[in-house]
């Protein structure tokens, strides 16, 4: 039998204000990491720092990491942290800052590492010899506040790098949905569409556990209860709440019992296309679901969990509901031009099959399979026949 692991952060505060926890902490400096100017535009920046500060910090900033962070925007921000020298790091923005953030973090506390050193599954050393960590998402999507994950992109290259390390799960997580609740639509959905594939995935992963399921399932009927919800009702506070809680019990689930191949492809036509990480697994998960029906029982088991009579059309029309194309050719966020899809798709298809999420993905692809499956997701019903030509 094998022995499995289960690891949470230390303190996970949640519910309307749990933000006032930063005044608690204690410590000497703080560097603050963050995104673009939504942080800032609706004063959440301001509060957090205010709260520091309350509670005797001296703090900087490192904001305006991109969507999908770079390996030099983490060397420039763990060069910042080298000058002041913090002994808590906390993130507060989408899951691109707090990604970017644990991996700055590591640079912070092993500046002799190169990015290379820490791509292999498990190879960063050991952290908190210089600080601790704090994730405040403002997204109900990546759960990079409870993962020992983080997505970033080697932009020369065009590929993203899932980083997997035990160590990078923060010391806390304070879960906000006051943050989330000023989310535009578009993120709503996009992020909502995350946690789904997130706990989707980590449901019918080959290392998933009786520790993992029963936080998975839960999220997962908190998605089909609250997303549209969120969506068509932004102020609606339950719905939002619920949201916040159903990424992060997903992120328990996957963290644990990792993820499969819609994250590994993904994450691969994201570094070549820039479409958004929810919406590309939104619009990939059903074209996956059918293929791993083939080698798992579990999506039946949970039909019949949830009361759902076909999975894969609830799952579509959840992105009906939600304005979410049914295809990557129908992408109206990029444009996914049909000629340079089809010239990158055998190097996405080798890319993605060697992404360490396809290690617990419940079927077992080959190249072949996974290019038939970006063709599928791009041309929709048509693909059947695009193949066979």
């Amino acid at each position: 039998m094998t022995i499995s692991t289960f690891s949470l952060p230390r303190n996970i505060i949640y519910g309307e204000n749990a933000l006032d926890h930063l005044s608690q902490l204690t410590g000497k400096r703080a560097a603050l990491v963050t995104g673009g100017s939504s942080m800032k535009r609706l004063g959440f920046l301001k509060r957090a720092e205010d709260l520091l500060k309350q509670a005797k910090f001296e703090c900087i900033i490192i904001d305006n990491v991109e969507p999908n962070p770079s390996v030099e925007t983490v060397r420039k921000g763990a060069e910042a942290m080298l000058a002041f020298k913090p002994d808590w790091i906390v993130a507060i923005g989408g899951g691109s800052a707090l990604d970017a953030a644990k991996v700055m973090w590591c640079f912070y506390e092993h500046p002799e590492l190169s990015f290379e050193d820490i791509i292999p599954v498990g190879a960063m050393p050991p952290l908190r010899t210089k600080a601790r960590f704090v994730a405040i998402p403002s997204t109900s999507g990546s759960a990079s506040e409870i993962t020992a994950f983080s997505v970033i992109t080697d932009t020369k290259n065009h590929i993203k790098y899932p980083i997997v390390a035990a160590d990078m799960v923060p010391d806390i997580a304070i879960l906000d949905p006051c943050i989330p609740a000023k989310m535009p639509p578009d993120i709503t959905v996009h992020t909502g569409m995350d946690v789904l594939t997130h706990a989707l995935e980590a449901y019918v992963s080959t290392a998933a556990t009786s520790f993992t399921d029963p936080y998975a399932v839960e999220a997962i009927q908190l998605v089909f209860e609250n997303l549209e919800i969120a969506y068509l009702q932004p102020d609606n506070m339950t719905a939002r709440y619920n949201m916040h809680n159903a990424s992060a019990l997903a992120g328990i689930a996957f963290t644990n019992a990792s993820l499969g191949l819609v994250h590994s492809m993904a994450h691969k036509i994201g570094g070549e296309f820039g479409i958004t990480h929810g919406l590309a697994n939104a619009i990939m998960l059903p074209y996956i679901i059918q293929y791993n029906r083939l080698s798992t029982d579990k999506y039946r088991q949970l039909e019949k969990t949830l009361r759902i009579k076909d999975l894969i059309e609830a799952i579509r029309e959840l992105n009906r509901r939600l304005d979410i194309p049914l295809t990557l050719k129908e992408c109206r966020e990029v444009a996914i031009e049909e000629k340079k899809f089809n010239s990158v798709v055998g190097r996405m298809s080798k890319n993605a099959l060697a992404d360490p999420c396809t290690l617990t993905n419940p079927g077992h692809p080959d190249v072949e399979d996974v290019r038939v499956l970006y063709q599928q997701s791009y041309y929709g019903e048509e693909a059947f026949s695009f193949l066979v030509n």
